[in-house]
């Protein structure tokens, strides 16, 4: 057996004796410098993670996104960018109310999670096996949740709990009816349908917006149990589902998904709802085929099991505010609250750098300002400065061209509206110079100089401009004393009349 590798520490230690602790004699007590066995049972404590609020049994696989159909007409998104393209997924499949030791085949709405590891950023897409949800006002998300878990008195599950809710909330009517119907209980992971549920916006090439709804349907058609078989297998299987995919895909039998959606425009939007009186936007509605055709965009394959669960499948984070150009949010009211949510709770699971896990990993460059916290690792900015705006060479500037329309909203335009323009910054502070004293402006623009002398020249020739527009006088002292030739100072004061940010 001496082909096998060195077992270690943490650290990298080999260990020559991983049966026997360090003690004080053959039966004395343990020895506090034994590090060996105080990093195995230290690790040991802190080897479970808060479980998922939602969603905490799941099971996961990777694959392949490929487009058969063209729908750049609706997005510019890269991922729809041409037929043929693939990309690769994860996808979580999850039951929602029940936790970590819950059995696979109870009646349960079902999670189906993916991950797009794009070419522009991860593409996260959070729904059910249902196209509806409970709730469509995200304050009463948590309560709804609290409802399905236990009774804080009892910690059992109460059935007077949920509907005593349920019959308080009408709007959960239309998935209360899909959960316990025949559609309930899926007979495996492999054999179900999933949904996007939320409305999402596609933006294409040109800026023109429109809704749409994510659909991923089965190729081998939505298969289903019956309340006897369900408990059959339950008494001899609480891992039933897990068990069905992993095997599946190690034996290539991948499942597949045709994946479509539904668009609808603003003015269709409009001339629905009135039509109708469902808001487009309402997560406990669907839109109905007939008003609105599947449009086929490709095929979702399985084929490749994790080679650890948790690293994988546990520490996996879905976070519907995980968009990439040409893909939007909507006014969904649930949609909007879970864009924050979703990464919160990932954040306080995880840890605040969770996107550095390999599994959540972005398989494209990323450059951003955010640093430090727990696990960081520095690996994608190193020594570069960590503010913005800067005019550092070689930092991370923005990309105008992939900036997405605003929306129209009725009398409302929802955009990022430049705070940088149409605003006087210089008139006050040169009223406030001029109110000093001659002794009050000396020491002021001779502290100043102290400080803006250790900047690089082209930050002091920036921040004279300034200077310039709010008080010539306070400009010319502050140049002075920089050495800096007043009149070039002027000058490069005139030209730039509203200095770049970088």
């Amino acid at each position: 057996m001496t082909d096998r590798p060195n077992l270690t520490t943490a650290q990298g230690r080999p260990i020559a004796d991983q049966h026997n602790s360090q003690t004080a004699g053959p039966r004395g007590p343990l020895l506090m410098q034994d590090a060996q066995l105080l990093e195995q049972m230290q690790h040991f404590n802190r080897e479970r993670i808060p479980e998922r609020v939602v969603h905490a049994k799941g099971s996961g696989a990777y694959g392949t996104f490929k487009v058969t159909g063209d729908i750049t007409k609706h997005s510019k998104a890269s991922v729809f960018s041409k037929v043929g393209k693939e990309t690769e997924v994860f996808l979580r499949f999850s039951t929602v109310a029940g936790e970590r030791g819950a059995a696979d085949a109870e009646r349960d709405v079902r999670g189906f999670a993916l991950k797009f590891y794009t070419d522009e950023g991860n593409r996260d897409l959070v729904g059910n096996n249902t196209p509806v949800f409970f709730v469509r006002d995200p304050l009463k998300f948590a309560n709804f949740i609290h409802t399905q878990k236990r009774d804080p008195k009892t910690n059992l599950r109460d059935n007077d709990m949920q509907w005593d809710f349920w019959s308080l909330c009408p709007e959960s009517l239309h998935q209360v009816t899909i959960l316990f119907s025949d559609r309930g209980i899926p007979k495996s992971y492999r054999t179900m349908h999933g949904y996007g549920s939320h409305t999402y916006s596609m933006i294409n090439a040109q800026g023109e917006r429109v809704w749409v709804k994510f659909h991923f349907k089965n190729q081998a058609g939505f298969q289903t149990m019956s309340d006897a078989e369900s408990a059959s297998i339950i008494a001899g299987d609480r891992e039933s589902h897990q068990r069905d995919l992993f095997n599946a895909i190690e034996k290539g039998d991948f499942p597949r998904w045709n994946v479509q959606i539904q668009v609808m425009s603003q003015p269709e939007a409009h001339a629905w709802e009135s039509k109708t009186g469902w808001n487009p936007f309402d997560l406990t509605k669907v839109w109905p085929h007939a008003d609105f055709p599947l449009i086929d965009v490709g095929v979702l394959e399985l084929n490749r099991n994790p080679e650890n669960y948790f690293a994988e499948v546990e520490q996996a984070a879905f976070k519907p505010s995980a968009l990439v150009p040409g893909i939007g949010a909507s006014p969904d009211k649930m949609l909007q609250a879970r864009l924050m949510s979703y990464a919160d709770t990932h954040m306080h699971r995880l840890g605040v750098n969770h996107h550095q896990i390999p599994v959540n990993k972005p398989r494209c460059p990323v450059m951003h300002y955010m640093r430090d916290g727990q696990g960081a690792t520095a690996e994608t900015y190193g020594a570069t400065p960590n503010y913005f705006p800067n005019s550092r060479a070689a930092t991370p500037a923005e990309c105008p061209a992939k900036k997405d329309p605003a929306w129209q909203l009725g009398q409302t335009t929802v955009d990022r509206f430049d705070s940088r323009i149409d605003h006087d910054d210089f008139s006050q502070a040169g009223n406030l110079y001029r109110m000093f004293d001659e002794g009050q402006r000396d020491r002021l623009t001779t502290r100043i100089a102290g400080v803006l002398g250790d900047a690089r020249e082209e930050v002091q020739m920036r921040q004279l401009c300034h200077f310039f527009r709010a008080d010539e006088d306070y400009a010319k002292r502050v140049a002075a004393k920089l050495k800096i030739d007043v009149q070039a100072a002027m000058t490069h004061a005139t030209r730039d009349t509203q200095p770049a940010t970088v």
